[in-house]
Order: C-alpha cells, then structure tokens, then sequence
C-alpha cells in the first residue's frame, strides 16, 4: 500500500497573516515536527453538522473533538495538548491523552504471561506491571504512517518488530477514525501478525461533556451495561473474581451522577484514589449496536452514547489529574483537576492473558485482528 505523503502548510508571503486555526482553536502549524525520523502533523475531520475532530498520527491521538451543545454551540468534549511537542515529551507530561493504544491495552501482571509454554516477559513500565504496551515506548507514543485522510476519516498504520516491549511477532496495525454524518466518530482497529501474540487495542480519550476543563466532571451522569464487574488489587490488576455491581456505587445501570461514587466508603474506589478505574463486564456480549454505556452532561445537554464488540469496557474518571506532579502540566484548557473527566475504553478484560477463563486477546498468523468502538453524539 502506498502512503501518502504528508500534508504541508504552504508558508505565507505575509508574516502577520494569521493562522489558519481549526474549530477547537488549534494550530496546525504545532503539530508540524519529526520524531523518530517520522513526520507529524494534525488532521481535521468534520461533518456538515458542524461535529469536528482534530487528530495527530503522534500516537494516533485524537487532539480535539467539537460536539455541538443545546443551543448548538460547538464544545470541545476531550482533554489534551495544543502542540505536539508536549505530546512527545514523555518525561516532563507522560499522558495517554486521546491515543491509539497498543499492543495491549491496560495491565498485565508482573508484566508476563505464558503463551504455549513459553514464559513471555514484557517491559515492565507500571511497577512491576506492563501498562499499555509499555506506555513511554509504547505505540501511543511512536509516530503512526497515514494510509488515508480525506474530511471524515483518516486511517493510520504502524509496524511493530518481534520483541518490541518484549511482545512476540511482527504485527502490522491499523487506526481508523471517522466521522459520519450522523454524529459519529466511529474506530476500528486491525491487525495481523507472523507469529502468534497477543493484542488488545483501544482508544484512550478522556471525555468531559460540560467542557470546562478547569472543574470536576463529576455532576456528569454516566450508565453503563454492566451487571458485572472485574475487582482489582492495589496494583489495579483484576484479582480474577466477578463480582455483580448490585448494591455497590459501581451500578451504573441506571444513569446518575459520577460523584455518588467518588471517594465512597467501598475498598475498590480507595484503592483506586477515591474514583473508578475498573473494568466492567458488559451485558451487550459483543452486540455493537446495542448501547454498552453513556455520558450525559446536564450543563451542555451533550449526550454521548457508546456501542462496541469488546467484552469489557475500562471506565477511569481522571483519579490521577492533577496530583502526582500532573498539577504542574499546563494543558490546552488549562491545567485539569483530579476527576476532570471520563475515559471510556473498550477492552479484552485486564491482565486477561493470565485468566485463562476469560476471553483471550491471542492473534495467530493468518487470523485478523479486529475492534471495534463507535461514540454517538446527540442532544437531550
């Protein structure tokens, strides 16, 4: 397949000529840069209902998303960077702002696992765990090629080695957003490899539907259909249990506020900084066209609907914002409290290559590897 060459802003005659900046008040001039030998630069998707996404193959990360609000104002919904050096400054503001995660998304154990009798070691970057695919030199922070980008979709590319992160296989991947005109931003992600591995890939935005992104989140009204969700230890690795949500601030089966589970008297959200960081075990059993979960924001009346094929869905409300040195980093609205906002990430469940029981997340030569997540927006 050939890639496209990179698309260039053409330099003005006029020094003083302003820039041209995207809907979400983005320069696409600070997206320009080469790393790691690859160019970068931002892409803008839109519709004709006024809905635009902002989106940089640096991780394959969605920059930006303007959805339209009651009174049909366009209100940029995800946290993130307004340049991409701050992306790629993985010392000073590591994040997984908006990326296109992999090879495995969320934890695994001691950051191994067994596959045919062999034991495989992964890079350990979360304590003694492998945290999205080993997270700095992961793949949301390498560069991805673009296949494809025209005004609703863009489908980026990477190419991983055997024994990257210590992951086996040579596996070719792909990213791909668009944006229907019904107010969709729709991701499939696909893969193959020459030898058998595993993945688990999904997106990492984090949601804030009242877009201020100097409060809370919290007021906003989350579902989710689960009646079943995983617990995990200290470490946030899934103790291998399955444990009904009735009767804990977890049901979220019927929509109500975040803040009813922030800081509760439950072991699970105190080892989890006082929020959600847990995965639940949806009752759409791999149907994407049902509604596995929803986000509502009663300032903005945005509504945004999830559907996916995954069997799990992570839900993190944003527990590490603001503290651990994260208070410092300045970001494009600002700089972002603790519980600022919601990621909704759809998943093969946690460290699941040491539960055999659960679904399994393995890729062999000559199989293809496909997921699928599809966030509507609308307005009530």
């Amino acid at each position: 397949m050939v890639l496209m060459s990179m698309p260039m802003m053409m330099a003005s005659c006029d020094k003083n000529e302003a820039p041209q900046l995207t809907k979400s008040g983005l320069d696409p001039k600070n997206f320009e840069a080469e790393i790691g030998g690859k160019k970068t630069a931002l892409y803008t998707l839109k519709n004709s209902n006024g809905m635009e996404v902002c989106v940089t193959n640096y991780g394959g990360r969605i920059v930006s998303l303007m959805a339209l609000d009651r009174n049909g104002k366009a209100v940029d919904v995800v946290l993130g960077f307004d340049n991409v050096a701050q992306y790629a400054d993985t010392l000073n503001s590591p994040t997984d702002y908006g990326s296109s995660v992999g090879r495995y998304a969320n934890r695994i154990a001691g950051g191994k696992f067994n596959l045919n009798g062999e034991e495989i070691q992964l890079k350990q970057n979360d304590g003694p765990n492998c945290l999205h695919g080993g997270g700095k030199t992961g793949w949301m922070n390498q560069v991805y090629d673009v296949i494809e980008a025209n005004d609703s979709v863009i489908k980026l590319q990477i190419v991983a080695e055997d024994g990257e992160n210590g992951f086996p296989g040579n596996v070719t991947a792909t990213t791909t957003y668009t944006l229907t005109s019904d107010n969709v931003l729709d991701m499939v992600w696909e893969a193959t490899t020459d030898k058998e591995t595993i993945i688990n890939q999904t997106n990492h935005n984090y949601y804030n539907l009242n877009g201020d992104f100097n409060q809370v989140g919290t007021d906003m009204l989350l579902y989710i259909n689960a009646d079943n969700f995983t617990p995990s230890d200290k470490l946030y690795i899934p103790t291998g249990e399955i444990k009904p949500v009735d009767g804990t601030v977890f049901d979220f089966r019927t929509p109500h506020a975040i803040s009813e589970a922030i800081g509760a008297d439950f072991d699970q959200v105190q080892n989890a900084r006082g929020g959600i960081d847990h995965n639940f075990c949806l009752n759409t059993a791999g149907d994407d066209t049902q509604v596995c979960a929803s986000l509502y924001s009663p300032k903005t009346g945005i509504f945004m609907e999830m559907f996916t094929n995954e069997p799990g869905v992570q839900c993190y409300t944003g527990n590490f914002q603001g503290v651990d040195g994260e208070q410092d980093i300045k970001h494009k609205g600002g700089v972002y409290p603790q519980y600022v906002s919601v990621c909704l990430e759809s998943q093969k469940y946690p460290d699941s290559p040491n539960k055999p029981e659960w679904t399994q997340p393995n890729l062999k030569p000559g199989e293809k590897y496909y997921s699928h997540a599809a966030y509507k927006f609308s307005v009530k």
